[in-house]
């Protein structure tokens, strides 16, 4: 058996091998630490909020539309937050947008319950607008209504009594 002295491909280091193996193009690193380090494919990019250096993979790397990449999804919803509001927001209408009225009722004294079924369940609960105008954000223009009687009233004419 014929053994011969390579030089690690990572670290440097000099280590012993079999003569066929190293013929094979096999021993190229002296231990399982620096063969997975080689097997590495990527590169370490910046997080775009908080700029801490991260590692992502060649499929990463590819899939990023905004070619922005983040440590942690609080980090990804900060920035999201910073580029997505006022006049970049989807929901944005002229100066307002949609969850304005939504956070002007719950400040006010009007019990968070559905004004047809009486529902108290919140997570169900929605802002509606009585006159039907959205601008119109006076608190004895908007209601609580669930997300079923909300569907009903403006689908199958059920209306507020």
């Amino acid at each position: 058996m014929v053994m011969v002295i390579v030089i690690c491909k990572i670290c440097k280091r000099k280590f012993r091998t079999k003569f066929w193996l190293f013929q094979q193009g096999w021993s190229q690193c002296c231990s399982r630490k620096c063969r997975n380090e080689a097997q590495k494919r990527g590169r370490f990019v910046k997080c775009s909020t908080c700029g801490k250096s991260i590692w992502r993979g060649l499929a990463s790397l590819r899939s990023s539309k905004s070619g922005k990449f983040f440590c942690t999804k609080s980090c990804q919803t900060l920035w999201r937050n910073k580029v997505y509001t006022g006049p970049n927001h989807a929901l944005w209408i002229g100066g307002s947008s949609f969850g304005f009225y939504r956070k002007k009722i719950l400040e006010s004294n009007v019990p968070v319950i559905c004004n047809l079924c009486k529902e108290k369940d919140t997570r169900v609960l929605e802002v509606h607008h009585k006159d039907g105008n959205r601008q119109n954000n006076e608190i004895d223009n908007l209601v609580w209504i669930c997300l079923n009687c909300h569907h009903l009233m403006h689908f199958h004419d059920a209306y507020l009594s």
